[in-house]
């Protein structure tokens, strides 16, 4: 149970990666101004910078190595489990994940410089 926990909190934090920088996007064409928010716009190249970081690094997530050790050598066996495992890991080189983050990481530093956030007005 300690596992699935760990494996949708780790889902969740890919959905913040992912979809806020689409939602930033999304938003900066529609006018949306929750977009510009300063806390989380550095709070999303943040942790995008971090996985980048990470992989440049050559090191394993903390939460892949948490739901590892909670998992023991047992596979994902709730139905959360296997849906969000599934979603999250795919069979492909490291060097194409390090790719990824880092242009991801890219497209966000690109993303605040072209849709800047906004102090509030005092």
């Amino acid at each position: 149970m300690i596992a699935d926990a760990i494996l949708v909190v780790h889902f969740g934090i890919v959905l913040f990666i992912v979809g806020g920088l689409l939602a930033v996007w999304i938003g900066a064409w529609r006018g949306w101004a929750w977009v510009r928010n300063a806390w989380f716009r550095y709070l999303h190249l943040g942790a995008i910078a971090y996985v980048a970081g990470e992989a440049l690094l050559g090191v394993a997530c903390p939460l892949t190595v948490w739901e590892a050790i909670a998992r023991g050598a047992t596979p994902a066996e709730s139905f959360i489990g296997r849906w969000v495992r599934a979603l999250l890991f795919y069979r492909a080189p490291e060097w194409v994940f390090t790719v990824a983050y880092v242009a991801w990481t890219l497209a966000t530093l690109a993303t605040l410089r072209l849709v800047p956030p906004r102090r509030r007005a005092r």
